[in-house]
């Protein structure tokens, strides 16, 4: 394991974000994702966007529908074009495995291909805190591992920079999911290149 997978993951957020998503990137699969969290949530609903990047295209839809968004992620160079591309929500830099909210204080969460930038460890305890911060009826969008599989890539996106993951495999995040209380409504695969994700 390398020193500090952490740092290796922001670092390489701040390098390669416009080379990771655009100022318009909107990749079908999050478009189609939100536009079923969207039909779900009553006007005016409080959601928390974890590992939101620069806000494109899911803090942006959101928003833009009337709902109030809280936007995490610890890349500095992510949050600063969130901030500037999505004005009218509201951006937090932190680890969101340190992050602490108040139990029900969220109708949704979503946490698209940022779990597996966590250490495995942390990742149970992570989904039982997100839990408790939903109100009664709220939703979780969460885009989790598929196979196990822990390791970097040294020329992530071709861009020269590293990145690194860590993943368990479906069967672990369907039970850490269900451990956390939450019901399973919809569950599938989803195929990102050679890598396959599972999404909840």
């Amino acid at each position: 394991m390398i020193p500090d997978p952490k740092q290796q993951v922001r670092r390489g957020y701040d390098r390669l974000s416009t080379l990771y998503r655009a100022d318009e990137g909107a990749p079908a699969e999050y478009l189609g994702w939100t536009r079923e969290l969207l039909a779900r949530l009553v006007p005016g609903s409080e959601v928390l966007d974890l590992g939101c990047g620069c806000g494109v295209p899911v803090a942006r839809s959101l928003a833009a529908a009337g709902h109030q968004v809280t936007g995490v992620d610890f890349s500095e160079v992510q949050l600063g074009r969130a901030r500037r591309l999505v004005p009218e929500a509201d951006f937090i830099c932190a680890d969101m495995a340190e992050l602490r909210r108040a139990p029900e204080s969220f109708d949704a969460i979503v946490c698209l291909y940022a779990i597996i930038h966590l250490p495995l460890e942390e990742q149970p305890g992570f989904l039982a805190r997100l839990a408790t911060w939903l109100r009664p009826g709220g939703w979780l969008l969460l885009t989790a591992g598929d196979r196990a599989w822990t390791g970097s890539q040294p020329d992530w996106l071709g861009g020269g920079t590293p990145m690194w993951w860590s993943q368990a495999n479906l069967e672990a995040y369907r039970a850490w999911v269900r451990a956390a209380g939450l019901v399973i409504t919809d569950e599938s695969r989803v195929a990102d290149g050679p890598v396959t994700h599972s999404l909840f």
